[in-house]
């Protein structure tokens, strides 16, 4: 159990959060969730005691392990693998370091026997007999095969690196376990593993992590920071996010019925209040009127754009054609012999590792890219609307957002554009700021605008959640969801391609494909090589935004 104990943490005077109360039970998953900066990781290094708060305490207790996954990924380059996971029990590993010095005297003293029954007696007891096993089956679980368990951890490539780090913070079965964003980098395969260990994990786990997916399948609690406050709901991310959004509906809602008696009593009263036979029931109603209070509403300062893709034609049966297009780029082929076609009710998400194939197939049916050989046909009830994975060329100018966007609108109205760009959080004098000066999240949600001026009824979008945040992420999501038309489009996030997708294509290293009908999920269980092939990570905004 972790008790936090009137924390407050202040930077340069400013307070990021405030006399903060809780309690991390053993047994549960707790889901640190917040806006942008608002100090989801920080408040993880407070608990690992990694940063001193301005006031307060945390406390743990007495003979209580913390394990904590640690973001240096060349801090172990001098140690092998499998020493690597076993220092996740810094104490297990000095005292089997220290064993093989001793036994490896010539000749023993006294005083060294009576030293190596102590220490084999505590080794014993930290399950030091069972920690090569213990550390080779959680490496194998997160696809780090026995091969590489005596390799030196400077040897490996990046991604390996992080699954060892895991690992690591993994192992001995610690008391508390503080994860801060153990998904990144891993394939789905390592996930769904993670998963399950947490899941069966039986002591206190607290993680911060962009990975609504994960969230959801992991946490029994979320910890909410907001408005310099951490608090605790029970559920996963999603619970809390309709819960959140249900208690403001119904608060709105009683307060309009609040309102309405207000009214009703306020109009009694200056009708009847001079009438002497009404006088009494006038002021009974002035003293009911003073009782009735409106329930403050404190909606979450965090904002949640509006996004409503919606076609102004409805589109028909004939919607792409795609026959052999194959694409060479700096003497790779990227696309070999694609072939496929779309109907009017498919949602495709177009997943693997091969991201630059997703990008050169987005840009040819866009006309922004020609193939090498094989055509493309659109059909004639059909508009496109094309989000690109750089943008850089777009954001290039010296206009005014409003201006830009107004020339993708029919209608060339200020105004009628401003609604556009204050449904994305432009509010007020936002919608003037030059197109050159915009933030990664500005940009995303200035080209979703336009997607939706344009009011297409089929929307192309190539990594469209890369600089969002968790809420803006939600949005999308729903907002893919609702859409009637057709979607093609690939995602990093996992949760936004299996509640969006009807149909999996999934282009393979050397620049084929597989076509499939079904769910992401149902794609990914029927297919263990693909999970392997697929790896969450987030954008650099993202990383640097806890």
């Amino acid at each position: 159990m972790i008790t936090v104990s009137d924390l407050s943490l202040n930077y340069s005077g400013t307070p990021l959060f405030s006399h903060v109360d809780l309690q991390f039970l053993r047994g549960n998953c707790y889901g640190i969730i917040g806006a942008n900066g608002a100090g989801k990781s920080t408040f993880l290094k407070i608990l690992s005691g990694d940063l001193e708060p301005s006031t307060g305490e945390v406390s743990i207790l007495p003979n209580t392990r913390m394990s904590v996954l640690k973001q240096n990924q060349n801090a172990y380059d001098a140690y092998n693998v499998m020493d690597t996971v076993i220092m996740g029990n810094q104490r297990l590993y000095d005292i089997g370091k220290e064993k093989e010095a001793l036994y490896a005297k010539e000749e023993m003293t006294d005083e060294d026997g009576m030293r190596a029954c102590q220490l084999e007696e505590e080794y014993a007891e930290l399950g030091g007999w069972e920690s090569e096993s213990d550390a080779s089956r959680i490496l194998q679980g997160l696809g780090i095969g026995t091969d590489l368990h005596d390799n030196d951890m400077a040897t490996l490539d990046a991604r390996l690196k992080v699954k060892v780090l895991l690992a690591q913070a993994l192992f001995g079965n610690p008391d508390i376990l503080l994860l801060d964003e153990p998904t990144n980098h891993l394939d789905l395969d390592a996930i769904a593993w993670l998963e399950e260990f947490l899941i069966n994990f039986e002591n206190t786990v607290i993680v911060v992590s962009h990975d609504r997916y994960f969230l959801n399948k992991v946490c029994t609690q979320i910890a909410d920071i907001d408005y310099g406050k951490i608090q605790l709901y029970a559920g996963n991310y999603d619970f809390w996010y309709e819960s959140s959004q249900l208690l403001i509906r119904q608060m709105k809602e009683a307060n309009k019925k609040k309102e309405e008696k207000i009214k009703e009593l306020q109009d009694f009263i200056s009708r009847f209040s001079a009438n002497a036979s009404k006088s009494r029931q006038a002021t009974s109603r002035k003293r009911a009127l003073e009782k009735i209070q409106l329930d403050e509403i404190r909606p979450s300062s965090r904002k949640y754009p509006y996004i409503d893709f919606r076609p102004s034609r409805e589109i028909g049966n004939e919607v792409l054609t795609v026959e052999g297009i194959t694409k060479t780029i700096d003497g790779v082929k990227v696309l070999d012999n694609v072939s496929f076609i779309v109907g009017h009710e498919d949602k495709i998400a177009f997943v693997g590792g091969n991201e630059l194939a997703k990008t050169t197939l987005f840009k040819i049916i866009s006309g922004e890219m020609e193939p090498d050989s094989g055509s493309y046909k659109w059909g004639v009830t059909t508009s496109q609307s094309y989000f690109p994975k750089d943008n850089t060329a777009i954001f290039d100018t010296d206009l005014l957002i409003v201006d830009w966007l107004t020339q993708y609108s029919e209608i060339k109205d200020a105004t009628y554009v401003r609604g556009f760009l204050g449904r994305m959080l432009f509010a007020g004098e936002d919608g003037t700021k030059k197109m050159r000066v915009l933030s990664g999240g500005e940009k995303v949600r200035v080209l979703l605008s336009r997607m939706m001026i344009q009011a297409s009824n089929v929307l192309i979008l190539d990594e469209p959640t890369d600089h969002l945040d968790m809420e803006s992420i939600t949005a999308l999501n729903n907002g893919l969801i609702k859409f009637p038309g057709v979607i093609l489009f690939a995602s990093r996030d996992h949760q936004v391609v299996q509640t969006t997708a009807n149909r999996i294509i999934e282009f393979l290293p050397d620049g084929t494909f597989v076509d499939k009908v079904s769910s992401y999920d149902e794609y990914l269980e029927n297919d263990e090589m693909a999970r392997k092939r697929q790896v969450y990570s987030m954008s650099d905004d993202d990383a640097s935004d806890n």
